[in-house]
């Protein structure tokens, strides 16, 4: 079944997002919990929150500034499904990941062979 990557990004001005009660918390864990269960089939990789990295080039790094990545991506999956249609479909019933402000970028994976 093919893979796919799916990337959560900030839409510009979307602002920060309000921090929950901790009742909203639990309550979105539980959400969480059913999605996963929901669709263990499909979650290959349930990725995370992006922390610090560095540019690798075959030349001296330009003088900034530099956009990082995770001002872009505030995190990542891998699913599995058999079609396009259906990652997006798992992506967008991910309780907290599409959200006002921000959504989910599912692009294919294509391995090699």
């Amino acid at each position: 079944m093919p893979k796919y990557l799916c990337l959560q990004r900030s839409f510009p001005g979307g602002g920060p997002a309000e921090k929950p009660s901790p009742a909203q918390m639990q309550a979105m864990y539980a959400k969480f919990n059913e999605w996963r269960e929901k669709f263990q089939d499909n979650l290959v990789d349930l990725g995370g929150k992006l922390g610090a990295g560095r540019l690798a080039t075959a030349e001296p790094v330009p003088d900034g500034p530099l956009v990082e990545v995770k001002e872009l991506v505030g995190g990542y999956m891998i699913v599995s499904a058999a079609s396009l249609e259906e990652a997006l479909q798992v992506a967008r019933e991910c309780p907290g990941l599409v959200r006002a402000g921000s959504g989910v970028e599912v692009i294919e994976i294509h391995s090699p062979g």
